[in-house]
């Protein structure tokens, strides 16, 4: 008969191996690192062809970011689904399409439409929503963000006086009440660290004197997460607020280092190369104005970060991705100038699939591929999206059958080389008084004149653009509206391996009627198992 304390020692030998094992395995996990930028054309990013100039020399000053996606494996095919900042954030941090918010702002949105959903900066991720920090956090990881939030609700913000001066005591104090409130929203989405956190972009933060960028700022607030690291893995999304605008020097590279969305600091913080050598830096390069100051500035950010990773021994064992929120040719589209945003992911060891892939992905596979980089079980948690981490190690070629785009009154879906686009304006939007877009006009006119930003048009007849109720477009879409020549066309069907501009809107060619109706049967059965209606295509 075997003793009772010989069982425990059994027991005891048999079991520690597999707690060694366990604990070996858990070092291995990867560090995350999920750095996005803001607005970012191709012509910014010296690995796509846009950005070298016709002898192969780099358009760009940006050596940290060059050399990173050299080592990296380049998402040539990489889509977003709603290509403005909030629900192309929305996307990546829950897997989900955007149009699955339950945040107050989307829904009453959807009920003044009559039914219909509008994605637009309304789909916020709301409390008790499954989200790709709260599970990493959950399965053991330290999370952290620091830069633009802009897609974690904060309810009972206060806005401080447009025009109160950075040391104003009432501003500064309205500024402490609103940090109290984000950093509750953000630790109840999963977030355990948030420091250097812009609740919008700096334009929108309600201060006149406080609307400039500083990634100085944003970059102390990641060194010191980096710098606090402890025995587990960990994940930091870091939203930087370039290029998007303001993107003149004086509110931007060059402004004053003190300002920040919580006011002024008592000091500059010196964490990065000096502002001021960014000119002298750029004329070195043969790089003869300062328009490609701001992306230096981005690059010196992105360099510190790294360096800071390898002297404290965790870049070696750390996921870098780099993600643009969105095209910015067609920003507010859902034509490729907005949708396709190509990004790239550095692991040390690489990845089989190699140095570019041009199999499509979505930034709604962001949260089920980086919990399979994890190791996290998620069979218990419903994605729209698919990981594409067996894609990348070379395990299949394929990861959708079709891609999907949802934006205001469009939507749209990509498969075998042809993409059909719909619009849609709810009949109160199509009917709408002019006494109501006049009202409407003036208004965003106004503000624009408060933000020093340009006057597009005092039509209120001039038609509205594919996401905002304003007549003539906004900031983000009015460019766009020029661009295409099927942009107001209720139907439109394009070849993009022969018409990847999207100039020839083949809808009304009889020898593609067949093409159409498939591809409108294809949306629509999509858009029944979303919420919200879209016209004749979920009926």
């Amino acid at each position: 008969m075997i003793k009772p304390i010989l069982l425990c020692t059994l027991a005891i030998a048999a079991v520690a191996p597999m707690t060694a094992q366990a604990q070996e395995q858990k070092k291995k996990r990867p560090n995350i690192l999920f750095f996005i930028t803001d607005d970012q054309f191709k012509h910014h990013m010296n690995w796509m062809p846009e950005g070298k100039n016709k002898n192969g020399s780099f358009k760009n000053l940006t050596p940290h970011t060059d050399k990173l996606a050299s080592a990296s494996t380049v998402l040539d095919r990489q889509f977003v689904t709603s290509p403005v900042c909030t629900p192309s954030r929305f996307a990546c941090i829950t897997g989900l399409y955007p149009s699955r918010s339950k945040a107050g702002v989307f829904i009453d949105r959807m009920n003044e439409l009559g039914g219909q959903a509008s994605v637009e900066w309304n789909t916020f991720v709301t409390r008790n929503m499954p989200t790709l920090p709260k599970l990493l956090r959950d399965s053991g990881y330290r999370t952290g963000i620091v830069g633009k939030n802009h897609v974690v609700e904060v309810l009972g913000m206060e806005r401080p006086k447009w025009e109160a001066a950075p040391d104003d005591p009432k501003m500064l104090e309205t500024l402490a009440k609103n940090h109290v409130k984000q950093d509750a929203a953000l630790k109840e989405a999963g977030f355990e660290y948030y420091e250097s956190v812009y609740y919008d972009n700096p334009d929108f933060i309600g201060v006149k004197s406080l609307a400039s960028h500083n990634l100085d700022w944003i970059c102390k607030g990641a060194l010191d997460f980096f710098e606090k690291k402890d025995d587990r893995p960990f994940f930091l999304w870091c939203a930087v607020t370039i290029p998007h605008g303001p993107g003149e020097a004086s509110r931007s590279w060059n402004a004053n280092p003190l300002v920040t969305a919580d006011g002024l600091l008592k000091e500059p913080l010196n964490v990065m190369p000096a502002r001021e050598t960014i000119p002298e830096r750029l004329k070195e390069a043969g790089i003869k104005d300062n328009s490609r100051a701001n992306l230096l500035w981005l690059d010196d950010m992105l360099g510190a970060m790294i360096q800071k990773l390898k002297d404290t021994g965790q870049y070696e064992n750390t996921v870098i991705i780099y993600f643009n929120d969105h095209g910015q040719k067609a920003k507010g589209t859902v034509y490729n100038g907005g949708v396709h945003s190509e990004g790239f992911i550095h692991r040390k060891e690489g990845f089989k699939v190699g140095a570019r892939t041009d199999v499509p992905v979505s930034n709604i596979d962001f949260t089920p591929t980086m919990l399979d980089l994890a190791g996290v079980d998620y069979s218990n948690v419903k994605f729209d999206g698919k990981s594409f981490l067996p894609m990348l190690e070379g395990k299949t070629e394929k990861v959708h059958d079709a891609l999907f785009f949802e934006l205001g009154f469009v939507r749209g879906v990509i498969k075998d080389g042809f993409k059909y686009i719909a619009l849609r304006y709810p009949e109160k939007i199509e009917n709408m008084p002019l006494a109501k877009r006049k009202r409407i006009l003036e208004r965003f006119n106004e503000n624009q004149k408060r933000r020093e930003r340009p006057i597009y048009t005092t039509d209120p007849m001039a038609p509205f653009s594919h996401v905002q109720i304003i007549p003539g477009g906004g900031d983000a879409e009015h460019m766009s509206m020029k661009m295409y020549p099927g942009f107001y066309a209720k139907d439109q069907l394009y070849n993009i391996e022969k018409d990847y501009n999207e100039q020839d809107n083949l809808a009304d060619k009889p020898e593609y009627q067949e093409k159409l109706k498939e591809m409108k049967a294809l949306l629509s059965d999509h858009l029944k198992d979303m919420p919200g209606t879209f016209g004749e295509l979920t009926k």
